[in-house]
């Protein structure tokens, strides 16, 4: 991937930060994008000491102005864009009926809304560019199946889905694939607390065929390969990343 720019957003930890580092390690040029900076600029240190390159941008995927500020940064100092990788997004366990309206607008905001906003802006700036691109945007195996309660996670998850299909269709003129990338119980920073409760494990384990959790890796090379020149005739799916959850 040498020569080509990536936007990954929610890459100051867990599964975005792995993908900015594999996307760094074939050699793209990698905007680490978080809205906590601190954190984007710890990832992006890290990059450039193992020899790759990177740039730290702050912003909030559910600001159109944010954005499109990163978006131009892109641009401007490193002559376009070639990948999204849309990462950025929050997971709400509770019940239903106990959501707050303010809560559901947040899951929605930053999983859902924060993936089309981040995709508009950059498909903007690729078919201006004449040169195609490719973008991946992270959805779960909760995008397909129920697994309360989690209402407002499933309803965004299972949207990125249905926007990747449509984004997918509209943007194949411009030679832009847009997939998706659904991860199964993967430990990260975020998760790690919750899976060391013994009764969690145990019932995530007895239903992955691999018998084993994710690690942000799994998914960091399954958006690799939909970055690169590989999966040139593949756009509009999802690929679960699970262990084989989805299959039982």
């Amino acid at each position: 991937m040498k020569g080509k720019v990536a936007i990954v957003t929610g890459a100051g930890r867990g599964i975005g930060k792995a993908i900015a580092q594999a996307l760094a390690g074939a050699h793209a040029t990698v905007v680490v994008n978080d809205v906590d900076l601190g954190a984007a600029e710890e990832v992006a240190r890290g990059i450039e000491a193992s020899g790759g390159k990177a740039l730290p941008v702050k912003a909030d995927v559910r600001n159109e102005e944010e954005i499109n500020r990163m978006v131009e940064i892109t641009v401007r100092k490193l002559g376009g864009i070639h990948v999204l990788v849309n990462n950025a997004g929050i997971i709400l366990r509770k019940p239903a009926e106990e959501i707050a309206e303010e809560e559901w607008d947040r899951v929605i905001d930053i999983n859902l809304k924060g993936s089309f906003l981040c995709g508009r802006a950059a498909a903007q700036a690729m078919i201006k560019g004449g040169q195609g691109g490719r973008i991946i945007n992270i959805s779960s195996i909760m995008g397909g199946v129920a697994l309360p309660p989690r209402a407002a996670y499933c309803a965004s998850k299972g949207g990125i889905v249905a926007l990747t299909k449509d984004l997918a269709a509209e943007w194949a003129k411009h030679a832009i694939t847009v997939n998706a990338i659904a991860p199964g119980w993967t430990v990260t920073e975020m998760t790690q607390s919750y899976f060391s409760q013994e009764p969690v494990r145990r019932f995530v384990l007895e239903r992955i065929p691999l018998n084993r959790l994710g690690k942000p890796e799994d998914i960091a090379h399954a958006a690799v390969f939909l970055a690169s020149e590989y999966s040139d005739y593949i756009t509009g799916q999802t690929i679960y990343v699970d262990g084989g959850w989805t299959i039982l």
